[in-house]
């Protein structure tokens, strides 16, 4: 088949951008309703064994990272046709998350509009350097930059952080509205919490939400991550960039069993929903079915995403993704380089 030209292939993207209010509703429901079933289940499981309370919390985090995809379509405007709506149920659904809706939602905007932009990284994305900016950096830089890029670093410190310290405070930048809501969203988290410690005691409420906190953070960082780190990925400086290259070949297709695509609310599309973040989580698949362009985008799976692990600097003359290991000798010979040359003693004794 012809190769659409990428103004043409977005403009065919219309069609799936189209809202179904029925479906948005059976989705509410069918997220919301086990979401709250299963974290009742939990503490009625802890009368038994908290060996049967795990596997029930690490369920529910399935959900909860469903009900954050609803989160993201309202903050994109592609959930309801109300704006009004999409923006109550954002909130609703960001205080479960323990996202604010709207800090949330301009932060991300600004990612759509600079994913893959190596003149504007810093506001929505993931911390990404490039092996030249690795190699001139300072020792420290250097140093946060492998711990940020860490397993243990992202995956361990990263849901803490973003979700309980970052999440809580607004920008200075920020307009009234969007602190309003964070205020909104903490508020309604410490009523909430409150409320259920008050209800069960606050040590069954930890047992409870701490293991759903941290799966369902570790899971979304995962998402969020893979999806724009791997080895055929696209980065190129402004003049370089394309807004409909960084979404075809910037973001992968990450093809999951059905079960967790339909609990990731199809986000592993992520090719087809920056190409058109209009298009609502349950038209990805069918724009990517009917699009044979879309189909090329790189694809990943469950075992292949693990290879991104590795993954650390973007090589600019390579286009591709390094690890450490790969870039020491570099550093080894800036050192050698920069060491500076000791200054031969000149003896004034007279002879």
């Amino acid at each position: 088949m012809t190769q659409l030209p990428l103004a043409q292939l977005k403009k065919n993207m219309a069609p799936y951008e189209k809202i179904n209010t029925k479906s948005s509703v059976l989705q509410l429901i069918n997220t919301l309703g086990p979401l709250i079933l299963l974290w009742y289940a939990a503490y009625l499981s802890l009368s038994v064994s908290y060996w049967l309370t795990l596997p029930i919390t690490i369920i529910t985090s399935g959900f909860v990272i469903r009900a954050f995809i609803i989160f993201h379509d309202c903050g994109h405007q592609s959930f309801f046709k109300s704006r009004r709506l999409n923006d109550i149920v954002g909130t609703i659904t960001g205080i479960i998350t323990l996202c604010p809706y709207d800090q949330w939602k301009n932060s991300h905007a600004i990612h759509h509009a600079t994913s893959s932009n190596l003149d504007k990284r810093g506001t929505g994305d993931m911390w990404v350097l490039t092996v030249e900016e690795y190699v001139e950096a300072s020792a420290w830089t250097r140093l946060a930059y492998r711990v940020y890029r860490s397993p243990w670093g992202m995956f361990g410190l990263g849901p803490i952080y973003t979700f309980l310290i970052s999440y809580r405070f607004n920008t200075k930048k920020a307009k009234r509205k969007e602190k309003m809501n964070t205020y909104l969203t903490n508020v309604s988290l410490v009523v909430l919490y409150a409320l259920l410690c008050w209800a069960i005691g606050w040590q069954n409420f930890v047992l409870i939400q701490a293991p759903i906190f941290f799966v369902s953070g570790v899971l979304g960082i995962w998402l969020f991550y893979v999806q724009h780190q791997f080895e055929d990925s696209y980065f190129e400086h402004d003049e370089e960039w394309s807004y409909i290259n960084a979404a075809v070949e910037g973001s992968s297709y990450y093809k999951l069993p059905k079960v967790l695509q339909w609990i990731t609310g199809n986000i592993g599309f992520h090719h087809v929903h920056h190409l058109s973040p209009k298009v609502p989580n349950y038209n990805l698949e069918k724009a990517h079915d009917a699009t044979p362009q879309l189909q090329k985008a790189t694809t990943i799976t469950v075992s292949t995403s693990l290879q991104s692990l590795k993954f650390r600097l973007w090589d600019e003359s390579t286009k591709t993704f390094l690890t450490f290991k790969q870039v020491k000798p570099l550093l080894s010979k800036r050192a050698a380089v920069t060491k500076p040359v000791p200054t031969p003693v000149v003896s004034t004794e007279r002879k």
